[in-house]
């Protein structure tokens, strides 16, 4: 049953971007990215013409296919923006990708995610480069505890926040905002870490208060972006995952079964150990002026219990239907990383 609703679900999908995106011109920014490189593959399934902005360092090992058309792209420089965007020929639409997930200081994701946004829209709003919809991707730690208004308790989440405030400001900019939860799925980084440990035999959590889990699969969200540049309210922000709640061991119980690890030694430790070691190891990166996976704005995020949300408007306005659950999920991520050599 379950793989039948993938089926039909992808089928609509496919149906609804082959009649609404063929031919049209999209921009994708932080296309070599996690996130950004499956929407510009599921873009391009969809027959649109799709537009890459990287950076002249970014890697294109997962931009391998000869009908993406590249260029580069400065986030803090209005005019070099202006020009590439003006010698592009404007586009039908925008998903934006870019920004930062960690840094070496906390300024920096204002810097990034707040202003290269804002940059980023005033300047096509100048320059008369975009036909259509703006559609930002933002992050449900906007939220931080609370369930009803943003209240951030991360400076990456006070950047998108920020971020999202500063699109509201732009007159009739039409753009909508998507808050998914955490994004795993292939070629991402942080969470092959847990897959990693998963198969040397330790699973290691922080917290004895139970936690409750949102997740969302990359190729869903990639999907949803892609919805949301045709519909969706004009200055709409939509909670994204795949609907239902997991518990802290979910994740690494469906990574045990996959990676067949027979045996693993599951380790919980109390909180103040986490802030301990993401005191001590964002001081250090911060040292030697590099960004770290652990660090103390991190550890807002990590030690935050309760990831739940609503996502009904995004079914409702969207018609969002996510096709994996975790372990659908989660098997398909673990045969990737086998596949690739990862694992």
């Amino acid at each position: 049953m379950k793989n039948e609703r993938a089926v039909t679900v992808l089928t609509v999908f496919r149906y609804f971007c082959a009649m609404i995106l063929k031919d049209k011109r999209i921009l994708v920014t932080g296309a070599s990215g996690f996130i950004g490189s499956f929407v510009v593959e599921m873009a391009l399934a969809a027959g649109a013409e799709v537009w890459a902005a990287v950076r002249p360092t970014s890697s294109r090992r997962w931009l391998t296919d000869e009908r993406i058309h590249f260029f580069t792209i400065n986030l803090s420089d209005r005019k070099a923006l202006a020009s590439a965007l003006k010698a592009c020929g404007g586009f039908d639409g925008v998903v934006h990708c870019a920004g930062a997930t960690k840094v070496a200081h906390d300024e920096d994701f204002m810097k990034i995610n707040c202003e290269g946004t804002r940059l980023l829209a005033e300047t096509l709003v100048e320059t008369g480069t975009l036909r259509g919809r703006f559609v930002f991707l933002s992050s449900l730690s906007v939220m931080g505890e609370s369930k009803n208004e943003p209240c951030p308790n991360s400076a990456y989440g006070k950047s998108k926040l920020s971020a999202e405030r500063a699109l509201a400001q732009i007159s009739g900019f039409n753009y909508v905002v998507l808050r998914p939860t955490g994004v795993y799925g292939p070629r991402e980084q942080d969470y092959f870490l847990m897959a990693k440990s998963i198969r040397s035999g330790i699973d290691f959590a922080v917290g004895f208060k139970p936690q409750v889990i949102t997740f969302i699969y990359v190729k869903d969200l990639a999907n949803a972006a892609l919805i949301a540049l045709t519909k969706g309210e004009k200055g709409a922000s939509y909670f994204l995952t795949d609907g239902r709640e997991y518990t802290s061991r979910s994740f690494s119980d469906l990574l045990q079964r996959e990676i067949g690890r027979k045996h693993v030694w599951h380790i919980t430790a109390p909180l103040w150990v986490l802030r301990m070691v993401c005191l001590i190891n964002g001081w250090w990166a911060a040292r030697r002026g590099q960004s770290t996976t652990l660090n103390m704005d991190k550890y807002h995020t990590l030690a935050q219990r309760d990831w739940r949300c609503d996502t009904s408007a995004a079914q409702k306005d969207l018609g969002f239907m996510p096709r994996y659950d975790l372990d659908a999920g989660v098997k398909e991520t673990v045969a990737w990383y086998k596949n690739e050599g990862w694992l």
